[in-house]
Protein backbone atom coordinates (compact mmCIF):
# COMPACT_ATOMS: atom_id res chain seq x y z
CA UNK A 1 0.00 0.00 0.00
CA UNK A 2 2.46 2.63 1.09
CA UNK A 3 3.97 2.04 -2.94
CA UNK A 4 0.72 3.01 -4.36
CA UNK A 5 0.23 5.81 -1.99
CA UNK A 6 3.69 7.27 -3.20
CA UNK A 7 3.16 6.72 -6.83
CA UNK A 8 -0.60 8.79 -6.17
CA UNK A 9 1.83 11.33 -4.62
CA UNK A 10 4.64 12.05 -6.56
CA UNK A 11 2.22 11.50 -9.84
CA UNK A 12 -1.09 13.63 -9.61
CA UNK A 13 -1.87 14.10 -5.70
CA UNK A 14 0.50 16.05 -3.73
CA UNK A 15 1.74 14.87 -0.53
CA UNK A 16 -0.42 16.68 1.21
CA UNK A 17 -4.03 15.62 -0.17
CA UNK A 18 -2.29 11.75 -0.03
CA UNK A 19 -2.19 12.45 3.51
CA UNK A 20 -5.39 14.10 4.64
CA UNK A 21 -6.73 10.70 1.73
CA UNK A 22 -5.15 8.13 4.20
CA UNK A 23 -5.98 9.70 7.47
CA UNK A 24 -9.46 9.62 6.07
CA UNK A 25 -9.12 5.99 5.40
CA UNK A 26 -7.37 5.48 8.51
CA UNK A 27 -9.81 6.91 10.13
CA UNK A 28 -13.01 4.93 9.07
CA UNK A 29 -11.12 1.86 9.91
CA UNK A 30 -10.26 2.23 13.39
CA UNK A 31 -14.27 3.57 13.79
CA UNK A 32 -15.32 0.31 12.04
CA UNK A 33 -12.98 -1.80 14.48
CA UNK A 34 -14.48 0.44 17.47
CA UNK A 35 -17.98 -0.89 16.01
CA UNK A 36 -16.96 -3.96 15.92
CA UNK A 37 -15.94 -4.34 19.66
CA UNK A 38 -18.69 -2.13 21.15
CA UNK A 39 -21.91 -3.25 18.77
CA UNK A 40 -23.38 -6.97 20.03
CA UNK A 41 -24.74 -7.50 16.72
CA UNK A 42 -20.90 -6.98 14.90
CA UNK A 43 -19.01 -9.10 17.19
CA UNK A 44 -20.04 -12.95 18.12
CA UNK A 45 -21.58 -13.63 21.46
CA UNK A 46 -19.80 -16.21 23.68
CA UNK A 47 -18.35 -18.92 21.87
CA UNK A 48 -20.36 -18.61 18.55
CA UNK A 49 -18.28 -18.45 15.03
CA UNK A 50 -18.86 -14.89 13.85
CA UNK A 51 -21.50 -14.74 10.74
CA UNK A 52 -20.77 -13.01 7.37
CA UNK A 53 -21.51 -9.56 8.43
CA UNK A 54 -19.25 -9.43 11.48
CA UNK A 55 -15.96 -10.92 9.20
CA UNK A 56 -17.33 -8.09 6.48
CA UNK A 57 -17.16 -5.52 8.81
CA UNK A 58 -13.52 -6.29 10.51
CA UNK A 59 -11.98 -7.02 7.17
CA UNK A 60 -13.43 -3.84 5.84
CA UNK A 61 -12.25 -1.56 9.28
CA UNK A 62 -8.45 -3.72 8.21
CA UNK A 63 -8.68 -2.86 4.81
CA UNK A 64 -9.10 0.83 5.91
CA UNK A 65 -6.35 1.00 7.81
CA UNK A 66 -4.32 -0.38 5.55
CA UNK A 67 -4.81 1.78 2.97
CA UNK A 68 -4.64 4.61 4.82
CA UNK A 69 -1.49 3.66 5.82
CA UNK A 70 -0.59 3.25 2.40
CA UNK A 71 -1.08 7.43 1.85
CA UNK A 72 0.15 8.03 5.40
CA UNK A 73 3.63 6.29 5.45
CA UNK A 74 5.30 7.52 2.20
CA UNK A 75 4.14 10.54 2.49
CA UNK A 76 4.59 12.36 5.96
CA UNK A 77 8.33 11.93 6.35
CA UNK A 78 8.62 13.64 3.17
CA UNK A 79 6.53 16.43 3.52
CA UNK A 80 8.09 17.31 6.63
CA UNK A 81 11.23 17.27 5.01
CA UNK A 82 9.98 19.51 2.53
CA UNK A 83 9.31 22.10 4.81
CA UNK A 84 12.50 22.97 4.86
CA UNK A 85 13.43 22.93 1.27
CA UNK A 86 11.32 26.32 0.53
CA UNK A 87 14.72 28.99 0.36
CA UNK A 88 16.83 28.09 -2.82
CA UNK A 89 18.79 31.10 -1.02
CA UNK A 90 19.00 29.49 2.40
CA UNK A 91 19.70 25.91 0.64
CA UNK A 92 22.87 27.84 -1.20
CA UNK A 93 24.24 29.66 1.60
CA UNK A 94 23.11 27.56 4.78
CA UNK A 95 23.58 24.22 3.58
CA UNK A 96 25.05 22.71 6.71
CA UNK A 97 22.23 24.23 8.59
CA UNK A 98 19.32 23.29 6.81
CA UNK A 99 20.73 19.61 6.57
CA UNK A 100 21.61 19.65 10.59
CA UNK A 101 17.61 20.71 10.91
CA UNK A 102 16.26 17.57 8.52
CA UNK A 103 18.76 15.04 10.15
CA UNK A 104 17.40 16.26 13.67
CA UNK A 105 13.67 16.04 11.56
CA UNK A 106 14.38 12.38 10.89
CA UNK A 107 15.27 11.59 14.43
CA UNK A 108 12.46 13.38 15.80
CA UNK A 109 9.88 11.46 13.14
CA UNK A 110 11.31 7.90 14.29
CA UNK A 111 11.25 8.70 17.90
CA UNK A 112 7.67 9.90 17.93
CA UNK A 113 6.98 6.62 16.02
CA UNK A 114 8.95 4.55 18.94
CA UNK A 115 7.08 6.87 21.22
CA UNK A 116 3.39 5.57 20.09
CA UNK A 117 4.61 2.25 19.61
CA UNK A 118 6.26 1.99 23.33
CA UNK A 119 2.47 3.71 24.59
CA UNK A 120 0.45 1.10 22.42
CA UNK A 121 2.09 -1.70 24.21
CA UNK A 122 1.97 -0.54 27.91
CA UNK A 123 -1.19 1.89 28.21
CA UNK A 124 -3.22 0.69 25.00
CA UNK A 125 -2.75 -3.15 25.94
CA UNK A 126 -3.59 -2.55 29.59
CA UNK A 127 -6.89 -0.67 28.69
CA UNK A 128 -7.68 -3.79 26.03
CA UNK A 129 -7.23 -6.44 28.92
CA UNK A 130 -9.04 -4.27 31.98
CA UNK A 131 -11.39 -1.46 30.47
CA UNK A 132 -12.13 -3.40 27.63
CA UNK A 133 -11.44 -3.62 23.72
CA UNK A 134 -14.14 -0.83 22.95
CA UNK A 135 -11.93 1.79 25.03
CA UNK A 136 -8.97 -0.43 23.38
CA UNK A 137 -9.62 1.25 19.63
CA UNK A 138 -11.42 3.78 20.70
CA UNK A 139 -8.90 5.71 22.39
CA UNK A 140 -6.59 5.46 19.13
CA UNK A 141 -9.32 6.61 16.91
CA UNK A 142 -9.99 9.22 19.51
CA UNK A 143 -5.86 10.43 18.59
CA UNK A 144 -6.31 9.86 14.76
CA UNK A 145 -8.68 12.22 14.65
CA UNK A 146 -7.20 15.19 16.98
CA UNK A 147 -3.84 14.39 14.49
CA UNK A 148 -6.13 15.15 11.72
CA UNK A 149 -7.55 18.27 12.73
CA UNK A 150 -4.04 19.47 14.06
CA UNK A 151 -2.53 18.61 10.65
CA UNK A 152 -5.59 20.86 8.56
CA UNK A 153 -5.44 23.90 10.95
CA UNK A 154 -1.18 24.39 9.89
CA UNK A 155 -2.49 24.00 6.13
CA UNK A 156 -1.54 27.73 5.44
CA UNK A 157 1.56 27.49 7.09
CA UNK A 158 2.94 24.24 4.57
CA UNK A 159 5.01 24.02 1.90
CA UNK A 160 3.71 22.19 -0.95
CA UNK A 161 5.60 21.14 -3.60
CA UNK A 162 3.27 20.03 -6.90
CA UNK A 163 3.35 16.70 -8.35
CA UNK A 164 5.09 16.35 -11.50
CA UNK A 165 3.49 13.47 -12.97
CA UNK A 166 3.99 10.04 -12.62
CA UNK A 167 7.67 8.96 -11.86
CA UNK A 168 7.26 5.53 -13.03
CA UNK A 169 6.15 6.55 -16.56
CA UNK A 170 9.30 8.63 -17.13
CA UNK A 171 11.21 5.72 -15.66
CA UNK A 172 9.41 3.35 -18.45
CA UNK A 173 10.05 6.28 -21.24
CA UNK A 174 14.02 6.47 -20.25
CA UNK A 175 14.22 2.74 -20.36
CA UNK A 176 12.22 2.21 -23.68
CA UNK A 177 13.73 5.48 -25.76
CA UNK A 178 17.41 3.83 -24.22
CA UNK A 179 16.21 0.41 -25.81
CA UNK A 180 14.99 2.05 -29.14
CA UNK A 181 18.13 3.62 -29.44
CA UNK A 182 20.38 1.34 -28.22
CA UNK A 183 22.68 0.67 -31.19
CA UNK A 184 23.10 4.19 -31.34
CA UNK A 185 26.87 5.84 -30.69
CA UNK A 186 27.43 7.90 -27.62
CA UNK A 187 28.79 11.52 -28.27
CA UNK A 188 32.13 12.28 -26.68
CA UNK A 189 30.93 15.40 -25.43
CA UNK A 190 27.46 15.23 -22.91
CA UNK A 191 26.40 18.51 -23.80
CA UNK A 192 25.25 17.15 -26.73
CA UNK A 193 22.59 15.53 -25.12
CA UNK A 194 19.21 16.45 -24.98
CA UNK A 195 18.37 19.44 -22.20
CA UNK A 196 14.80 20.80 -21.78
CA UNK A 197 15.24 23.40 -18.85
CA UNK A 198 11.26 24.40 -19.37
CA UNK A 199 10.05 21.15 -19.66
CA UNK A 200 11.76 19.57 -16.59
CA UNK A 201 10.48 22.84 -14.66
CA UNK A 202 7.99 21.51 -12.33
CA UNK A 203 9.90 18.42 -11.73
CA UNK A 204 13.77 20.19 -10.49
CA UNK A 205 12.58 22.87 -8.64
CA UNK A 206 15.47 22.25 -6.61
CA UNK A 207 17.84 22.25 -9.21
CA UNK A 208 18.40 19.51 -12.23
CA UNK A 209 20.37 16.66 -12.12
CA UNK A 210 23.70 16.89 -13.70
CA UNK A 211 25.11 14.06 -16.06
CA UNK A 212 27.13 11.28 -14.46
CA UNK A 213 29.66 8.69 -16.27
CA UNK A 214 27.67 5.57 -14.82
CA UNK A 215 24.82 3.57 -16.80
CA UNK A 216 25.87 5.06 -19.81
CA UNK A 217 23.50 3.15 -21.55
CA UNK A 218 20.47 5.03 -20.50
CA UNK A 219 22.79 8.23 -21.88
CA UNK A 220 21.57 7.30 -25.41
CA UNK A 221 17.99 8.04 -24.05
CA UNK A 222 18.95 11.99 -24.71
CA UNK A 223 20.66 11.25 -27.77
CA UNK A 224 18.89 13.77 -30.61
CA UNK A 225 18.12 11.64 -33.78
CA UNK A 226 15.78 12.97 -36.78
CA UNK A 227 12.14 12.99 -35.88
CA UNK A 228 12.99 13.28 -31.85
CA UNK A 229 12.30 17.02 -31.84
CA UNK A 230 9.91 19.36 -33.50
CA UNK A 231 11.87 23.13 -33.68
CA UNK A 232 14.02 22.85 -30.25
CA UNK A 233 10.89 21.13 -28.07
CA UNK A 234 10.15 17.29 -27.30
CA UNK A 235 8.01 15.68 -29.79
CA UNK A 236 7.71 11.95 -28.57
CA UNK A 237 8.71 11.23 -24.76
CA UNK A 238 9.27 7.77 -25.65
CA UNK A 239 11.83 8.57 -27.87
CA UNK A 240 13.56 10.72 -26.28
CA UNK A 241 14.44 12.17 -22.84
CA UNK A 242 16.26 14.69 -21.11
CA UNK A 243 19.34 14.30 -19.29
CA UNK A 244 17.20 15.05 -15.92
CA UNK A 245 14.91 12.62 -16.79
CA UNK A 246 17.62 10.24 -17.38
CA UNK A 247 19.73 10.69 -14.60
CA UNK A 248 16.18 10.47 -12.33
CA UNK A 249 16.29 6.48 -13.53
CA UNK A 250 20.21 6.60 -12.88
CA UNK A 251 19.83 7.51 -9.87
CA UNK A 252 17.14 4.81 -8.71
CA UNK A 253 19.36 2.19 -9.80
CA UNK A 254 22.41 3.56 -7.95
CA UNK A 255 20.29 3.70 -4.51
CA UNK A 256 18.94 0.00 -4.93
CA UNK A 257 21.94 -2.02 -4.09
CA UNK A 258 22.40 0.37 -1.03
CA UNK A 259 18.87 0.11 -0.45
CA UNK A 260 18.91 -3.67 -0.50
CA UNK A 261 21.05 -4.09 2.74
CA UNK A 262 18.02 -3.05 4.96
CA UNK A 263 16.21 -5.93 3.82
CA UNK A 264 18.07 -8.19 5.76
CA UNK A 265 17.99 -6.07 8.83
CA UNK A 266 14.59 -6.55 9.15
CA UNK A 267 15.29 -10.30 8.76
CA UNK A 268 16.93 -10.06 11.40
CA UNK A 269 14.75 -8.59 13.60
CA UNK A 270 11.65 -10.05 12.46
CA UNK A 271 12.86 -13.18 15.16
CA UNK A 272 12.08 -10.85 17.81
CA UNK A 273 8.25 -11.02 17.06
CA UNK A 274 8.14 -14.88 16.78
CA UNK A 275 11.48 -17.14 18.18
CA UNK A 276 11.98 -14.92 20.99
CA UNK A 277 8.67 -14.57 22.41
CA UNK A 278 8.40 -18.69 22.55
CA UNK A 279 11.78 -18.61 24.41
CA UNK A 280 10.13 -15.96 27.04
CA UNK A 281 7.34 -18.51 27.21
CA UNK A 282 9.38 -21.20 28.78
CA UNK A 283 11.59 -18.76 30.84
CA UNK A 284 10.93 -17.40 34.37
CA UNK A 285 8.97 -13.85 33.57
CA UNK A 286 8.26 -12.85 37.13
CA UNK A 287 9.39 -9.71 37.91
CA UNK A 288 10.68 -10.05 40.92
CA UNK A 289 11.99 -13.38 42.68
CA UNK A 290 8.83 -15.27 43.94
CA UNK A 291 6.40 -11.99 42.83
CA UNK A 292 2.71 -12.47 41.65
CA UNK A 293 3.56 -10.21 38.48
CA UNK A 294 4.60 -12.22 35.51
CA UNK A 295 5.69 -10.22 32.04
CA UNK A 296 3.81 -11.09 29.14
CA UNK A 297 5.96 -12.85 26.70
CA UNK A 298 4.72 -10.73 24.08
CA UNK A 299 5.61 -6.81 25.93
CA UNK A 300 9.47 -8.16 26.10
CA UNK A 301 9.63 -6.12 22.62
CA UNK A 302 9.33 -2.96 25.39
CA UNK A 303 12.99 -2.84 25.63
CA UNK A 304 13.62 -2.61 22.19
CA UNK A 305 11.33 0.29 22.06
CA UNK A 306 13.24 1.56 24.92
CA UNK A 307 16.57 1.26 23.40
CA UNK A 308 16.11 2.62 20.41
CA UNK A 309 14.22 5.66 21.80
CA UNK A 310 16.98 6.28 24.15
CA UNK A 311 19.36 6.06 21.28
CA UNK A 312 17.67 8.84 19.55
CA UNK A 313 17.23 11.01 22.17
CA UNK A 314 21.18 10.71 23.04
CA UNK A 315 21.80 10.35 19.36
CA UNK A 316 22.30 14.90 18.80
CA UNK A 317 22.83 15.72 21.81
CA UNK A 318 25.94 13.27 22.78
CA UNK A 319 26.77 10.88 19.76
CA UNK A 320 27.10 14.08 17.50
CA UNK A 321 29.44 16.29 19.16
CA UNK A 322 31.68 13.24 20.49
CA UNK A 323 31.85 12.28 16.55
CA UNK A 324 32.55 15.74 15.34
CA UNK A 325 35.85 15.98 16.79
CA UNK A 326 36.95 12.57 15.02
CA UNK A 327 35.18 13.19 11.71
CA UNK A 328 34.98 17.00 11.41
CA UNK A 329 31.70 17.36 9.67
CA UNK A 330 28.96 19.22 11.45
CA UNK A 331 26.75 15.81 11.53
CA UNK A 332 29.14 14.06 13.33
CA UNK A 333 28.81 10.85 10.68
CA UNK A 334 27.02 11.08 7.83
CA UNK A 335 23.80 8.75 6.61
CA UNK A 336 25.63 5.91 5.15
CA UNK A 337 28.07 6.34 8.06
CA UNK A 338 25.34 5.79 10.74
CA UNK A 339 23.49 2.85 8.28
CA UNK A 340 26.56 0.62 8.56
CA UNK A 341 26.61 1.11 12.16
CA UNK A 342 23.54 0.03 12.39
CA UNK A 343 23.59 -3.00 10.65
CA UNK A 344 27.45 -4.06 12.43
CA UNK A 345 24.95 -3.02 15.60
CA UNK A 346 22.46 -5.58 14.68
CA UNK A 347 25.18 -8.58 14.30
CA UNK A 348 25.73 -8.36 17.88
CA UNK A 349 21.76 -8.37 18.64
CA UNK A 350 21.87 -11.68 16.75
CA UNK A 351 25.31 -12.86 18.07
CA UNK A 352 23.69 -12.22 21.98
CA UNK A 353 20.22 -14.04 20.94
CA UNK A 354 22.44 -17.41 19.61
CA UNK A 355 24.79 -17.25 23.40
CA UNK A 356 21.65 -16.76 25.43
CA UNK A 357 19.44 -19.33 23.30
CA UNK A 358 22.46 -21.80 23.84
CA UNK A 359 22.34 -21.15 28.12
CA UNK A 360 18.80 -21.68 28.06
CA UNK A 361 18.87 -24.82 26.33
CA UNK A 362 21.65 -26.07 29.03
CA UNK A 363 19.79 -24.70 31.63
CA UNK A 364 16.87 -26.94 29.99
CA UNK A 365 18.82 -30.14 29.55
CA UNK A 366 19.74 -29.91 33.14
CA UNK A 367 16.23 -30.34 34.31
CA UNK A 368 15.60 -33.05 32.26
CA UNK A 369 11.98 -32.92 32.33
CA UNK A 370 11.58 -30.57 30.36
CA UNK A 371 12.84 -32.47 27.24
CA UNK A 372 10.26 -34.93 25.49
CA UNK A 373 9.50 -36.04 22.39
CA UNK A 374 5.99 -34.73 22.68
CA UNK A 375 4.87 -30.97 22.43
CA UNK A 376 5.76 -28.48 25.03
CA UNK A 377 3.41 -27.96 27.65
CA UNK A 378 2.57 -24.53 28.00
CA UNK A 379 3.31 -24.60 31.92
CA UNK A 380 7.17 -25.71 31.71
CA UNK A 381 9.25 -23.23 32.87
CA UNK A 382 13.01 -23.35 32.63
CA UNK A 383 14.53 -21.65 35.60
CA UNK A 384 16.12 -18.87 34.01
CA UNK A 385 14.66 -15.47 34.33
CA UNK A 386 13.32 -13.67 30.97
CA UNK A 387 15.62 -11.04 31.53
CA UNK A 388 18.43 -12.50 30.38
CA UNK A 389 16.66 -11.29 26.85
CA UNK A 390 17.24 -8.03 27.57
CA UNK A 391 20.36 -7.63 26.10
CA UNK A 392 19.30 -9.19 22.26
CA UNK A 393 16.35 -6.75 22.30
CA UNK A 394 17.97 -3.82 23.50
CA UNK A 395 20.78 -4.17 20.65
CA UNK A 396 18.43 -4.70 18.25
CA UNK A 397 16.77 -1.27 19.23
CA UNK A 398 20.17 1.03 19.30
CA UNK A 399 20.48 -0.66 15.25
CA UNK A 400 16.96 0.41 14.53
CA UNK A 401 18.56 4.25 15.80
CA UNK A 402 21.04 4.26 13.54
CA UNK A 403 19.98 1.84 10.96
CA UNK A 404 16.27 2.95 9.97
CA UNK A 405 17.33 6.68 10.08
CA UNK A 406 20.15 6.22 8.57
CA UNK A 407 18.26 4.47 5.91
CA UNK A 408 15.47 6.53 5.43
CA UNK A 409 17.52 9.93 5.54
CA UNK A 410 19.72 8.22 2.66
CA UNK A 411 16.86 7.58 0.52
CA UNK A 412 15.11 10.75 0.43
CA UNK A 413 18.26 12.76 0.14
CA UNK A 414 19.62 10.91 -2.79
CA UNK A 415 16.43 10.20 -4.66
CA UNK A 416 15.46 12.66 -6.82
CA UNK A 417 12.96 15.44 -5.92
CA UNK A 418 10.02 14.14 -7.61
CA UNK A 419 10.23 10.76 -6.21
CA UNK A 420 10.82 11.44 -2.53
CA UNK A 421 7.23 9.97 -1.51
CA UNK A 422 8.57 6.82 -3.85
CA UNK A 423 11.77 7.03 -1.93
CA UNK A 424 9.82 6.64 1.70
CA UNK A 425 7.80 3.71 0.23
CA UNK A 426 10.91 1.69 -0.85
CA UNK A 427 11.77 2.42 3.33
CA UNK A 428 8.58 0.41 4.02
CA UNK A 429 8.99 -1.99 1.42
CA UNK A 430 12.37 -3.27 2.50
CA UNK A 431 10.71 -3.77 6.16
CA UNK A 432 7.57 -5.85 4.41
CA UNK A 433 10.10 -7.84 2.29
CA UNK A 434 12.72 -8.56 5.93
CA UNK A 435 9.62 -10.22 7.36
CA UNK A 436 9.14 -11.96 4.05
CA UNK A 437 13.11 -13.06 4.12
CA UNK A 438 12.59 -14.01 6.88
CA UNK A 439 9.59 -16.62 6.39
CA UNK A 440 11.35 -18.14 3.38
CA UNK A 441 14.44 -18.80 5.89
CA UNK A 442 12.73 -20.26 8.09
CA UNK A 443 11.20 -22.48 5.31
CA UNK A 444 14.43 -23.40 3.87
CA UNK A 445 16.01 -23.79 7.57
CA UNK A 446 13.18 -26.62 8.28
CA UNK A 447 13.44 -28.01 4.97
CA UNK A 448 17.53 -28.54 5.07
CA UNK A 449 17.61 -29.97 8.55
CA UNK A 450 14.73 -31.92 8.68
CA UNK A 451 16.74 -35.41 8.51
CA UNK A 452 19.33 -34.65 11.24
CA UNK A 453 17.10 -33.20 14.01
CA UNK A 454 14.89 -29.76 13.24
CA UNK A 455 16.72 -26.45 14.39
CA UNK A 456 13.34 -24.87 15.00
CA UNK A 457 10.52 -27.16 16.69
CA UNK A 458 7.53 -26.70 18.33
CA UNK A 459 9.53 -27.81 21.48
CA UNK A 460 12.35 -25.39 21.22
CA UNK A 461 14.25 -27.07 23.95
CA UNK A 462 14.45 -29.99 21.37
CA UNK A 463 14.99 -27.66 18.44
CA UNK A 464 18.73 -25.88 17.90
CA UNK A 465 17.42 -22.33 17.84
CA UNK A 466 20.53 -21.07 18.96
CA UNK A 467 21.98 -22.49 15.71
CA UNK A 468 19.31 -20.98 13.61
CA UNK A 469 20.89 -17.62 15.39
CA UNK A 470 24.17 -18.43 14.39
CA UNK A 471 23.35 -19.04 10.83
CA UNK A 472 21.91 -15.32 10.65
CA UNK A 473 24.41 -13.99 12.24
CA UNK A 474 26.54 -14.99 9.26
CA UNK A 475 24.49 -13.60 6.95
CA UNK A 476 24.48 -10.31 8.66
CA UNK A 477 28.31 -10.33 8.96
CA UNK A 478 27.68 -11.11 4.63
CA UNK A 479 25.25 -8.43 4.27
CA UNK A 480 27.49 -6.01 5.71
CA UNK A 481 30.74 -7.23 3.49
CA UNK A 482 27.84 -6.22 0.69
CA UNK A 483 26.84 -2.94 1.83
CA UNK A 484 30.45 -1.63 2.36
CA UNK A 485 31.49 -2.62 -1.13
CA UNK A 486 28.43 -0.77 -2.42
CA UNK A 487 29.11 1.89 -0.96
CA UNK A 488 32.58 1.76 -2.10
CA UNK A 489 31.26 2.16 -5.56
CA UNK A 490 28.41 4.41 -5.21
CA UNK A 491 27.96 8.03 -6.78
CA UNK A 492 26.53 11.02 -5.04
CA UNK A 493 23.78 12.43 -6.64
CA UNK A 494 24.81 15.21 -8.47
CA UNK A 495 22.56 18.84 -8.29
CA UNK A 496 23.05 21.85 -10.26
CA UNK A 497 21.07 24.63 -8.14
CA UNK A 498 19.76 27.11 -9.50
CA UNK A 499 20.13 31.01 -8.64
CA UNK A 500 16.75 33.16 -8.58
CA UNK A 501 18.65 35.97 -9.89
CA UNK A 502 20.47 34.15 -12.61
CA UNK A 503 18.46 30.82 -13.63
CA UNK A 504 21.67 29.97 -16.29
CA UNK A 505 24.43 29.43 -13.60
CA UNK A 506 25.36 25.74 -12.53
CA UNK A 507 27.56 24.29 -10.24
CA UNK A 508 27.62 20.92 -8.39
CA UNK A 509 26.16 20.04 -4.98
CA UNK A 510 29.34 18.39 -4.24
CA UNK A 511 32.58 18.65 -5.77
CA UNK A 512 33.54 15.21 -6.18
CA UNK A 513 31.33 12.76 -7.73
CA UNK A 514 32.28 9.97 -5.76
CA UNK A 515 31.60 9.65 -1.95
CA UNK A 516 35.10 9.16 -1.11
CA UNK A 517 36.13 12.38 -2.02
CA UNK A 518 36.76 14.85 0.89
CA UNK A 519 34.84 17.40 -0.39
CA UNK A 520 31.78 15.10 -1.06
CA UNK A 521 28.06 15.50 0.73
CA UNK A 522 28.46 11.95 2.48
CA UNK A 523 32.04 11.70 3.07
CA UNK A 524 33.62 8.66 3.65
CA UNK A 525 32.58 5.42 6.13
CA UNK A 526 35.88 5.73 8.25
Amino acid sequence: MPVLGALAADSFAGRFWTIIAGSVFYQLGMLGLVLSALLPSLRPAGLQRANGLQIAVLYMSLFCTSLGSGGIRPCVVAFGADQFDNNQQQIRDNKETVAGKKRRYFNLYFFTMGFAVLLALTVVVYIQENVGWGWGFGIPAIAMFASIVVFLAGYPLYVRLKPGGSPFTRLAQVAAAAFRKRNAPLPEDPRMLYQDHELDALISTNGRLLHTNQLTFFDRAAIVTPGDTAGDKLQNPWRLSTVHRVEELKSIVRMLPIWSAGILLATAASHNNSFAIQQARTMDRHVTPGGGFQIPPATMSIFMTTAMLVTLGLYDRALVPLARRFTGLPSGINYFQRMGAGLAISILGVAAAALVEAKRRAFAAHHGGLLFDGPQPPDAVVPMSVFWLVPQYAIHGVAEGFSSVGHMEFLYDQAPESMRSTAAALFWLATSLGSYMGTVLVTAVQSATRGSGEWLQDNINRGRLDAYYWLVTCLMVLNLGYYLICFHFYTMKPLELVEEADRDKEFELSSAHKNGGAAAGAGGLV
